[in-house]
């Protein structure tokens, strides 16, 4: 079995992400880490914090995330968590995974807030058992999970069993990926399938603390692309990839589901400090992420989609130049005027985006441009990226 810890990210020495070709997942298991004051200060808060907890008798319960494998192997993502003997782990903060296949009871409206209070717990030995095979895993110091363990389950979906020294159990659902040549979807979140005018301080708060996550508004039509761009191909792959933190998974994956968006695992972050910084930076993890899957699914041909509000056009581009085999197409998400001035001061896409947005548009990889997902469908369309099942 092969630890990957993603929550401590490599940076990039000049920040340029994928273009600068400099930043690449480690597959050799963790190296002793530099701890900043910052996260010693968080290290033993969540100490004192657990250690009250564990007084008055909470346990540690496991909150499961989808994920994603091939030929050999899973990626396993969890995250251990303290809670009172009378919660089921289902109903802790933070509890459940990305967008699920099979029934969800129906969860209560809350506010985003709720999904922060959480008490992490740091190296819990799991049990993971993938098949008839049986894995043991440790969390890092903010309580996750992120492992490559063997594994021979077939292509599709299917559980994957975690189970602590306690006893609690939770099951993460993984997708298998066949080894035959194949498009999938890498898509980000925030912006591109739900409304939430990030990056500016105050907005994003009031949309992510503040707001009741069933009022969270959907892109219009973005759900409808991706269901013809897998027609009659459902076993592609898509892969949720965002820089908001695995404390709104759940909420993300329950908007995912009512939205009518297809199950895939979600990509996120952790917003604490790192073992090197006071924060760190959400498009570094993009980067990180997208090397790591251009890495371990070679097979695959991606559908980048992004929107012209953040970097994705910059990262994709990126990931263009530096990983033209891997990528089949870019599709941005044209902001409205209003979209952009919230999100950096200005009522249109800033000059670094559209100049990203060219440097990707290369032969034989276009870039697909809408105000939404009807009118990306339609330039998909065009350039025959749906399956002639789905145009009829």
């Amino acid at each position: 079995m092969t630890a990957v810890p993603t929550h401590e990210e490599p940076v990039a020495a000049d920040g340029e992400g994928l273009r600068a070709g400099r930043v690449a997942p480690r597959f050799d298991g963790p190296t002793r880490p530099r701890v900043h004051v910052a996260a010693r200060v968080e290290d033993r808060l969540d100490s004192a914090v657990a250690r009250v907890l564990r007084a008055r008798g909470w346990t540690v319960r496991i909150v499961a995330y989808a994920s994603y494998g091939s030929d050999g192997w899973v990626r396993v993502l969890a995250r251990t968590l303290l809670a009172s003997p009378q919660v089921a782990g289902a109903d802790l903060p933070g509890a459940g995974g990305a967008a699920q296949t099979g029934e969800e009871r129906p969860a209560p409206s809350v506010r985003g807030w709720r999904s922060f209070l959480t008490s992490p717990v740091a190296g819990a030995d799991l049990e993971v058992r993938v098949g008839d095979a049986t894995h043991v895993v440790t969390t890092d110091r903010a309580g996750y999970v992120d492992a490559v363990v063997p594994s021979d389950l077939p292509p599709g979906w299917h559980d994957v069993t975690l189970t602590s020294a306690d006893g609690a159990q939770a099951v993460a659902q993984v997708c298998v990926v066949g080894p035959e040549p194949t498009v999938g979807i890498v898509s980000d979140i925030d912006d591109t399938v739900m409304v939430t005018r990030l990056p500016r301080p105050l907005v994003a708060a009031w949309n992510t603390l503040v707001r009741h996550e069933n009022a969270r508004e959907a892109v219009p039509g973005m759900s409808r692309l991706y269901r013809e761009l897998r027609a009659g191909h459902e076993d592609r792959p898509l892969v949720y990839l965002s820089t908001g933190a695995w404390n709104a998974a759940p909420a993300i994956g329950r908007f995912l589901r009512r939205n009518d968006y297809p199950a895939g695992p979600l990509l996120l972050t952790d917003w604490g400090p790192t073992n090197t910084g006071l924060f760190r930076s959400g498009q570094q993890h993009k980067v990180t992420q997208l090397r790591r899957l251009f890495s371990e699914l070679p097979q695959v041909r991606w559908l980048l989609v992004g929107d012209d509000g953040q970097h994705d056009p910059e990262i994709y581009a990126g990931a263009v130049e530096h990983h033209p085999e891997r990528v089949e197409a870019v599709l941005i998400r044209q902001l409205t005027a209003a979209e952009h001035v919230l999100s950096h001061g200005m009522p249109t896409a800033t000059a670094q985006s559209e100049e990203a947005e060219a440097e990707a548009d290369r032969p034989g990889i276009p870039v697909l441009q809408g105000a939404d997902g009807e009118e990306l469908l339609a330039r998909a369309r065009e350039h025959g990226f749906t399956p002639a099942t789905a145009r009829a």
